[in-house]
């Protein structure tokens, strides 16, 4: 192949189809096979294939940019999922804005249509403040992904992973080590968002297989889900005489947080306390001792949620659909004190 612009029957020649096909593919069209999907991706991405967007928006009335709307751009959750959403926007052929809604439901509602100035050609929101059925398009702007639980049937397509199992998951790793006071840190009673909920009432249900009964003191509420707050809650923990072997917090930046107290009041872990954490955040695989955690594949949260507003772009009429995202449990020293002695 010569040098100069990669173009699309480039891609078509590498991959063994159609020109055709390459634009159904780059453009995300739903009538294509997984498998020939896959290999005009691989060519892509092996050539370095960029589409000309500014053609492709005069010829489809489309921008090519959908903009992604989260709590927080620093958060390390947050941060992982919006550089997993460029990449597989970038695979697709679209551009990923990405815009800060600090949780504030004024600010969440008018980022709905979009950023200011801008047309994008869909938004994936994770709303702290809004509640399903206020998520909604605005007008005749664009269509509107949701990620995460939030109370209310919603009127729009919604991506998640099941946080009841995740979090069952998770204390049942911890009553498998022998633990039988385990705190959940990390309640949000003051949010919309049920992602809280889900994770506590998953906590209670593993507890409850396990023959015991779950104690208001030892679910712990905080008002954000930083490495202060879970700090904080170990510390009110242990002022309250609070009798705890182990401790689910409900994200990482908690759990690290939360260590850290432990270490200041001299207890070890997982000796004294084991600690689980929730998000897969990198920081806990380096942390000393590194962090057991529960793992949502934000890849595939970002797959499924611009797949979802590609079928909307493509006119598909559809009810409400919500997808589930897989998740895993990553063990490591925090919960285990036997991965320490390898």
């Amino acid at each position: 192949m010569t040098s100069g612009r990669v173009r699309q029957r480039d891609v078509a020649e590498r991959a063994g189809v159609s020109v055709r096909t390459v634009s159904n593919v780059v453009n995300d069209f739903v009538h294509v096979s997984q498998d020939t999907r896959e290999r005009v991706l691989a060519a892509v991405a092996e050539l370095g294939y960029r589409p000309n967007l500014a053609a492709r928006e005069l010829r489809t009335g489309r921008s090519g940019t959908v903009s992604l709307v989260v709590p927080e751009i620093d958060s390390p959750y947050f941060s992982d999922l919006a550089s997993r959403m460029v990449r597989a926007g970038e695979a697709i052929g679209l551009t990923v804005h990405i815009a800060q809604s600090d949780g504030d439901p004024d600010r969440e509602r008018a980022l709905l249509a979009g950023p200011p100035g801008r047309e994008v050609d869909g938004v994936v929101i994770s709303p702290w403040a809004l509640a399903a059925d206020d998520v909604r398009p605005r007008g005749d702007g664009p269509p509107v992904v949701m990620l995460g639980e939030r109370p209310g049937q919603g009127s729009v397509d919604r991506v998640a992973i099941d946080n009841v199992a995740a979090a069952r998951d998770a204390v049942a790793h911890l009553l498998s080590r022998g633990r039988r006071r385990i705190a959940a840190v990390g309640l949000q009673p003051h949010r919309a968002n049920e992602t809280s909920a889900l994770r506590r009432e998953g906590y209670r249900q593993a507890v409850a297989a396990a023959g015991g009964t779950h104690q208001l003191g030892l679910e712990v509420v905080t008002q954000t889900l930083h490495r202060s707050d879970g700090a904080a809650a170990v510390r009110r923990l242990l002022e309250e005489g609070s009798d705890f072997d182990a401790l689910f917090c409900f994200t990482d930046e908690l759990a690290l947080g939360a260590m850290r107290a432990l270490h200041d009041a001299g207890l070890r872990v997982p000796d004294d306390v084991a600690v689980v954490g929730f998000d897969g955040i990198q920081d806990g695989a380096f942390s000393v001792p590194s962090l057991t955690t529960v793992r949502p594949d934000v890849t595939r949260i970002a797959e499924l949620a611009l797949a979802a507003l590609g079928r909307h772009q493509a006119g598909e009429e559809s009810t409400p659909t919500e997808y589930v995202a897989p998740h895993r449990l990553v063990v490591r020293e925090s919960s285990c004190a036997c991965l320490q002695q390898k």
